[in-house]
């Protein structure tokens, strides 16, 4: 497995049946993923439960590997670019895009930026993800079915992803293509300071909760009316993909808006 392969996630969001588990493990090690990651699971050893192996059918690696998160938060907390799979239109909420256009902006997000994670996340077979699940994501990612049944379980999401990831990552001649910071080495692209890689899911979130509490010390946002304030600014961070320098830059500028307001007795 290329180093790239191990810099792609696939995040299943309160999984209740063991053999959506073992299926998807089936599906993401076929197409030479690995990384599977269970957020919030309906029984804690859901992966060891004998339906999960029974359909993982070899993939049993997989499963012993994938790793269990309280939140999404913590699931995303390392990912650079993150995309909810979704079939229902949205119309507040991170850019929408189709599943072969996520592929290939996470093919080109992995060969600009050699420390950068993507992740592909699914919600639950009954309701799928929750608007707040949707809002930890950099877009928002719908696969093409057929409108009429577009029926289609959370493994099957999950193999259709890792497959346009796969095809994504391979070379016109069909071979798996290497994009890890060696390979580039010899491609004559300028190498990049630290600040210019994308910021982790983590240092994001870290960020919009100061900025949020900013928001309330200088009197912009009512924390009693919120209205749709802070999902619309979650929504303009995500679009601008900001980067470590500017999460840092934006942090001090929330605490030179608190600093200020404090002076002036609003906080």
């Amino acid at each position: 497995m290329t180093n790239d392969y191990s810099r792609v996630c696939f995040v299943m969001t309160q999984p209740s049946h063991p053999g959506n588990v073992g299926a998807a493990a089936r599906a993401i090690k076929t197409m030479g993923f690995a990384d599977l990651v269970l957020v919030e699971p309906r029984m804690p050893d859901i992966a060891a439960r004998p339906e999960a192996v029974a359909m993982a059918s070899g993939a049993t690696d997989v499963l012993a590997q994938a790793r269990v998160c309280a939140t999404l938060e913590q699931a995303l907390a390392d990912v650079t670019l993150a995309f909810a799979l979704t079939a229902r239109p949205r119309d507040l909420g991170p850019p929408a895009c189709d599943i072969r256009q996520a592929a290939r902006m996470g093919r080109e997000h992995l060969d600009a930026h050699p420390e950068a994670r993507v992740a592909m996340v699914v919600g639950t077979e009954r309701a799928g993800l929750t608007n707040a699940q949707i809002d930890l994501c950099h877009r928002v990612c719908h696969i093409p079915a057929n409108p009429a049944y577009s029926s289609l379980n959370v493994a099957q999401a999950l193999q259709l992803a890792a497959w346009e990831l796969r095809y994504a990552l391979m070379t016109p001649d069909g071979r798996e293509q290497s994009l890890s910071p060696v390979g580039r080495a010899h491609s004559g692209a300028a190498p990049r300071h630290a600040g210019a890689e994308p910021a982790s899911g983590q240092a994001v979130q870290a960020f919009l909760a100061h900025w949020e509490q900013a928001l309330v010390e200088v009197g912009f946002l009512d924390p009693a009316h919120p209205k749709k304030l802070m999902p619309r600014m979650r929504h303009l961070f995500a679009r601008a993909g900001l980067t470590r320098d500017e999460v840092d830059m934006l942090r001090g500028v929330c605490t030179a808006m608190q600093a200020a307001a404090r002076r002036t007795g609003r906080g």
